[in-house]
């Protein structure tokens, strides 16, 4: 029976764009389709639409689930839907699967117009503010002038961060969860190693894996191992697996022998099986080059003078990957600037991956949010 607060099924939407995308690169991508779906109902006044965001790996898949695939729940099910923090029967709700990704919209293993083959290693290298750019495509098919709100947690806080430097009459609130003006030197440094461990598998062949009927798994699969370490805390990760072995006794050899190495190798494998390694390798470098100071001799509160949105900013104590030093970073540069911000830093102990999560304080505080966002 479908749970009362469950949105229920979704179906993906397709919206083709026969427009020239100029990249920040320098790149032009002549046209592009964007995958997205959408719950709850836009008002007769379109002023009740907020757009969520996703991190790197997710998609636009964010609530519901499919008919064929009951069990395939958006990955932020928990937080919108009928009555839940982001309630669908006060906002129109929508998700897109970003450029370069690889649930529908157009990406590397996309055919290219072009040659009739994927483009592989020569799609382009895209950016936080390329995405902004599609969204707006997006809004614009949707008849959206301007968002009540725009939100996602971590790449995806990022992403609403983006919108209010870029259009910033287009969003009336911003929710930046887990999130960074900027990547520290240390997170560069592990997404590097993660394209690394993909680029050198001898299944890579320079991109065009495609056309030689493989896949570069093995390089996919200890990328995607790395980083789910660093989305958890050392606490979650004993609380969970401790040291526990799973035949109960040491094997003396290089096998699987704690719960903790079979963990990571199943959640290896179960990615490598459904995201496509150029779309993880343009995903890190968009995280990696995402920086608003940069262009304000590294002032942050100077990037966002421009800003006009109110800001509901949230951070996760354990969260080591993105934490909660980066979000009071991005207070101080907003109250620089007096901008209307709420700020809590939450009490967890899930690491990066406490976005996610059920936490009824963290909804709590959401939901208080929301539910003062006029429509």
């Amino acid at each position: 029976m479908q749970a009362s607060d469950s949105i229920g099924i979704v179906t993906p939407q397709y919206l083709h764009i026969d427009k020239p995308l100029h990249l920040k690169s320098g790149t032009i991508l002549r046209s592009y389709d964007l995958v997205y779906e959408t719950y709850g109902e836009l008002n007769s006044a379109r002023s009740n639409a907020i757009l969520i965001c996703h991190a790197l790996s997710g998609n636009h898949h964010v609530a519901g689930f499919y008919a064929d695939e009951p069990k395939r729940v958006g990955w932020w099910d928990n937080m919108i839907g009928p009555g839940k923090p982001i309630d669908t029967h006060r906002f129109f709700v929508i998700g897109v699967n970003n450029l370069g990704g690889c649930h529908g919209s157009t990406g590397p293993a996309s055919i290219d117009a072009g040659t009739g083959k994927p483009y592989g290693a020569n799609f382009p290298i895209v950016t936080v503010e390329d995405w902004v750019k599609t969204q707006t495509q997006l809004a614009d098919h949707l008849g959206i002038e301007q968002f009540a709100a725009i939100g996602g947690g971590s790449l995806g806080g990022m992403q609403a961060l983006q919108w209010t430097l870029d259009y910033p009459e287009r969003v009336r609130h911003a929710l930046v969860i887990a999130s960074a003006s900027k990547l520290t030197a240390q997170n560069i440094a592990f997404n590097d190693v993660a394209r690394q461990a993909i680029i050198t598998d001898q299944d890579f062949y320079g991109g065009d894996y495609y056309s030689h009927n493989t896949l570069p798994r093995r390089g996919l699969r200890l990328a995607r191992m790395l980083g789910h370490i660093t989305y958890l805390s050392g606490d979650s990760m004993a609380a969970k697996f401790g040291r526990e072995l799973r035949a109960g006794k040491i094997a003396f050899g290089f096998d699987v022998e704690f719960e903790i190495e079979s963990y990571l190798r199943y959640q290896g494998d179960k990615f490598a099986d459904q995201f496509d390694a150029n779309s993880y390798l343009l995903m890190t470098k968009a995280l990696d080059y995402f920086d608003p100071a940069g262009a304000h001799e590294d002032d942050l509160s100077a990037a966002f003078r421009v800003a006009k949105a109110n800001f509901l900013v949230l951070s996760f104590t354990s969260d080591w990957r993105f934490a909660p030093e980066r979000s009071r970073e991005i207070v101080k540069a907003l109250l620089d600037n007096v901008a209307n911000v709420s700020y809590a830093e939450i009490t967890s102990s899930h690491g990066h991956d406490s976005f996610l999560m059920v936490d009824d304080y963290y909804h709590q505080l959401v939901r208080a949010y929301m539910d003062n966002i006029k429509t």
